[in-house]
């Protein structure tokens, strides 16, 4: 039963994807995200979006978390409309301040890790810096269906140069990533069970470490970036520059401290765009 649920599931994927994709980019990103604000609000996943909305903004009201959710649905519409035109909008539709971080990155002659969150269209990241020549293993959370895993792969062939998936053998392929010179892309707003309590709108989020433990580990360049959405399928990408890294003479207090400039950054950048965030993940603990 699990594998003819899971083959349905991906029958369904791929005839979304097709559609999506036989559709002009405009229109494949308005009627995703057509169909995610008008489906999504009626979805159990909003109850967990609603919870965590009225907790970090305790000065909204339930209209304007409502509101919140529904540009949330919207964006995420968006995001897999616009999945099979990922290499069209790298191109033509992102509007890029601080490429000259990713040549950083690229030209330095090191290792270096590229870090972002899950806002606007976050699969532009990699697009954007491979486009630019940057090399980028991207490190991301397998799909928990095989077919529709590889039917991600596909989508993510301009998103990055390799493919590394978490877990305890995707942190050895990391690891050797990094000795060799190369360069790693993560999403580090995603809730870990047995990772760092730290805080996060105020508070404690369990957060992978590893992103620390690397960059301190290497001493390579740990490089944010965020992509927002203008109007429709047009972005902007920021790039920032390196940023600092704690000198306590603790390494494990380091990477708590770097860890915390991570989590204020990723909630400087909600708060700025608090429609364009996944508030529906379970990020912090019940």
């Amino acid at each position: 039963m699990k594998r003819f649920r899971q083959r349905l599931e991906y029958l369904a994927a791929r005839i979304i994807w097709g559609l999506f994709g036989l559709l002009p980019l405009d229109a494949a990103s308005a009627a995703g995200g057509w169909l995610a604000r008008t489906i999504g609000p009626l979805m159990g996943a909003s109850r967990i979006g609603r919870r965590n909305l009225a907790r970090a903004f305790p000065d909204k009201s339930a209209a304007e978390i409502e509101t919140i959710l529904r540009g949330m649905w919207d964006n995420i519409g968006r995001v897999a409309g616009e999945f099979p035109h990922l290499e069209q909008i790298s191109t033509q539709r992102v509007e890029l301040i601080g490429g000259e971080y990713v040549d950083l990155l690229r030209d330095d002659g090191q290792a270096g890790i590229f870090i972002s969150g899950h806002l606007g269209n976050w699969e532009l990241n990699g697009a954007v810096a491979v486009a630019r020549g940057l090399p980028l293993n991207l490190v991301y959370r397998a799909a928990n269906n095989p077919w529709i895993e590889d039917l991600y792969r596909r989508g993510r062939k301009s998103a990055a140069t390799a493919l590394i998936q978490k877990g305890s053998e995707g942190a050895r392929q990391a690891l050797l990533v990094l000795k060799q010179g190369g360069h790693l892309g993560m999403l580090v707003d995603q809730k870990m069970n047995d990772g760092v309590a730290i805080p996060f709108f105020g508070r404690d989020a369990m957060t992978a470490p590893a992103v620390a433990q690397f960059a301190t580990k290497f001493k390579c360049p740990l490089v944010p970036a965020r992509v927002e959405r203008l109007t429709g399928a047009n972005f902007r990408l920021t790039v920032y520059p390196p940023m600092e890294f704690p000198h306590t003479g603790d390494p494990h207090d380091d990477n708590r401290l770097l860890l915390i400039r991570i989590n204020a950054l990723l909630e400087e950048w909600v708060r700025e765009h608090p429609d364009q965030w996944l508030w529906v993940h379970r990020r912090w603990p019940e």
